[in-house]
C-alpha cells in the first residue's frame, strides 16, 4: 500500500531504529569538575575545600550552605555528608605559572583560561586538569599528582614533611569506584570516632563505679547494739 499521492515509504522511514545516545562532551564535564564548584556551580576561588569523597568547592560556599541549608534539596546529594566544617579539608594548592587567567585583558572584560590548569602537581610538573588522577592529603592538604606519590615513595608529604598514612590520601574527582572506597573509608573513620568517644565515658563509670556502692553500702550498716547481759 502507498501514502497520499502513491508514494510508497521505504522501510527505514517505517521502522524506527534505537535513538542515538547523546555522548557527553568529556572535555566540558573535565572543566565542570576541575574548575567549578561542586555546590555553588561557581569557579573556583581560593581558598578551595575537598570533602572526603574528593569532590572541590570554594571554602565560603560550604560556610554558607552549613549556615542556611535552604539549597539542600537541590544538591542533597553532593553536600549530604557535610555536617560540619571539619568534614572538608582546605587545600594547598600549586599555581600553574603556565596559566594566565585574565591577565594581559585590557579591556576589562574578565575570563578565564580553562584550556590551561590553574594548578600542577609540584613534585612532576603534571597540570590538574583532570587528564591526571591527583590526591589530596586529609592530614595537611597538601595537593599530588598519583603518579608523584607512587614513583617517589614516602611516608611524609612532599611539601610539608607531614607524616601521613594510607587513610589520608584522598583521590579528587574520582571514578565511581574510587567514590565508593572513599564512602566506605568515611564512614568506618566516622564510626571508630563515635565509639572512640563512647567508651572512655564507659570506661571511667566502670573504674568509679566499685567505690561508690562500696561506700555507701558502708554507710548505711546499722551500728551494732551492745549485748544485754543476763542477770
Amino acid at each position: 500500500m502507498g501514502c497520499d499521492g502513491g508514494t510508497i515509504p521505504k522501510r527505514h522511514e517505517l521502522v524506527k531504529g534505537p535513538k542515538k545516545v547523546e555522548k557527553v562532551d568529556k572535555d566540558a564535564e573535565l572543566v565542570a569538575q576541575w574548575n567549578y564548584c561542586t555546590l555553588s556551580q561557581e569557579i573556583l576561588r581560593r581558598p578551595i575545600v575537598a570533602c572526603e569523597l574528593g569532590r572541590l568547592y570554594n571554602k565560603d560556599a560550604v560556610i554558607e550552605f552549613l549556615l542556611d541549608k535552604s539549597s539542600e534539596k537541590a544538591l542533597g546529594k553532593a553536600t549530604s555528608h557535610i555536617k560540619s566544617i571539619k568534614n572538608v579539608t582546605e587545600l594547598r594548592l600549586s599555581d600553574n605559572p603556565a596559566w594566565e587567567g585574565d591577565k594581559g585583558n585590557t579591556k576589562g572584560d574578565k575570563h578565564d583560561d580553562l584550556q590551561r590548569a590553574r594548578f600542577i602537581c609540584p613534585v612532576v610538573g603534571l597540570e590538574m586538569n583532570g587528564r591526571h588522577r591527583f590526591c589530596f592529603l586529609r592530614c595537611c592538604g597538601c595537593v599530588f599528582s598519583e603518579r608523584a606519590l607512587k614513583e617517589i615513595k614516602a611516608e611524609v608529604c612532599h611539601t610539608c614533611g607531614a607524616a601521613f598514612q594510607e587513610d589520608d590520601v584522598i583521590v579528587l574527582n574520582g571514578t565511581k569506584e574510587d567514590v565508593e572506597t572513599l564512602k566506605g573509608r568515611m564512614e568506618e573513620r566516622r564510626q571508630k570516632a563515635k565509639l572512640g568517644k563512647n567508651p572512655q565515658g564507659h570506661q571511667k563509670l566502670r573504674q568509679g563505679s566499685p567505690k561508690k556502692p562500696a561506700s555507701i553500702l558502708e554507710r548505711r550498716k546499722p551500728a551494732q547494739l551492745p549485748k544485754v547481759q543476763r542477770q
